[in-house]
């Protein structure tokens, strides 16, 4: 393990040196990503590779365990020293409200430092008994559930802001671009259901809970719309859409998460192993999605915003509200300008989607299916569910609320 240690520090020091050196203040949450997705990409590594490593170390193998078991446990360790490393920063960074703050410089600046923190956490965490990993396994599964929540709630806002913000130019392009893109929206909506049907409902098998499933995702899609036009909500069809289309996505990722040899699984019924380039590009795609809902997040003001600043701020992209960090448009030389994003919440998704991802990889700490494969098994398939089904209880609250609790202000 120490040989493994070794290799990893002397190549990772002379990326830190390479790459801290380059970092700008405007570039600070790209940064933060990459560090981010470097952390993924060990979790991975060490997964496929340094189980071997790990049965040397008897501090871990106090008992005779399988090779699932010490992959998880590279995952879990390498995901807590992560969790650790943005938790500490979410903690420290509360009450940061303008860029006089001395903890605004912490935050973009200091790479060397972070990164050398980043590498002792990761290491300390394989000295560690593993008994606190077994309690870390389970709170990371209702942290990867928040994180899901986190993913649902920044969708809907993005629905509502994007039939709001064509809806406000008012011309007959905008309007007629609407119903195109609903329309689009629910024929995809109605029309993946209807695939899935032949993958995931073989003749000559009794596949009712895989109807049940694709046939509630059907409903609900009809509900939405339903509900989104009657005249007492005044809704419109394009979020309604939206969220139809997503909801069948993640029915497909529930579906396809099944168990390869269940007999209803018919997309991966011939095949029991996956290939090394599948599972790249799997995790390609864990990375890229984890990556962007923790930097949505982390840039989103609907409910992560502090105080200090303005909730129009939100709506732009994120290179063009980072000028604002550069110091353009300073109202005065002595005068400290509001932060454009809440810095702990940014910290605390990343936190949260370290715990996700962690779920991912190990199977939802799952010891059932192959250790060649990423996220499968039946909990994966009832967490996709689960949150298809939150999805569509929180979009049908949003449109209801108001209508309950007329006295609230909603956004």
């Amino acid at each position: 393990m120490s040989c493994l240690f070794s290799c990893c520090a002397s190549l990772t020091c002379g990326l830190c040196s390479s790459v801290a050196s380059g970092i700008s203040r405007s570039s600070a949450r790209l940064a933060y990503c990459g560090l981010f997705g470097i952390s993924l990409v060990t979790s991975w590594i060490l997964r496929e590779f340094g189980a071997p490593l790990m049965e040397k170390m008897s501090w871990i193998k106090t008992e005779e365990q399988p090779e699932e078991w010490f992959q998880m446990q590279a995952v879990l360790r390498v995901s807590l020293g992560n969790f650790l490393f943005f938790a500490i920063f979410a903690l420290i960074m509360i009450g940061v409200k303008d860029q006089n703050d001395r903890r605004d410089a912490w935050h973009h600046g200091g790479w060397m430092a972070k990164m050398v923190i980043w590498i002792l956490l990761v290491v300390l965490m394989f000295f560690l008994p593993n008994v606190v990993f077994s309690i870390y396994g389970v709170l990371s599964i209702f942290g990867a559930g928040l994180f899901l929540l986190v993913q649902v709630i920044l969708l809907l806002d993005f629905t509502h802001s994007w039939n709001d913000s064509w809806v406000e130019k008012d011309e007959r392009k905008w309007y007629i671009a609407l119903l195109v893109v609903s329309i689009g929206c629910y024929l995809a909506a109605f029309a993946i259901p209807g695939l899935l049907f032949i993958w995931f409902n073989p003749s000559g098998h009794d596949c009712g809970l895989n109807v049940f499933f694709l046939v509630m995702t059907m409903i609900l899609a009809f509900v939405f719309a339903v509900i989104a036009l009657h005249p007492a909500v005044n809704g419109s069809l394009l979020p309604a859409s939206v969220i139809s289309v997503y909801c069948a996505y993640v029915c497909y990722t529930g579906l396809s998460s099944e168990p390869r040899d269940y007999v209803c699984n018919g997309l991966h019924t011939k095949s029991k192993a996956v290939s090394v380039g599948t599972l790249v590009l799997g995790m390609l795609t864990t990375v890229l999605s984890v990556i962007y809902s923790a930097l949505r997040a982390g840039s989103s003001t609907t409910f992560l915003s502090p105080p200090s600043s303005p909730r129009a701020g939100g709506s732009k992209p994120l290179l063009e509200a980072e000028d604002l960090e550069d110091g353009k448009n300073k109202k005065t030389e002595g005068e400290g300008q509001p932060v454009s994003y809440s810095y702990t919440f940014f910290h605390l998704i990343f936190a949260l989607a370290s715990m996700y991802s962690a779920m991912l990889l190990s199977g939802w700490t799952s010891l059932n299916e192959s250790s060649d494969l990423i996220d499968v098994g039946w909990t994966s398939v009832w967490v996709r569910i689960g949150t298809e089904w939150v999805t569509a209880a929180l979009y049908i609250w949003s449109l209801i609320a108001p209508l309950l609790l007329p006295d609230r202000e909603f956004f």
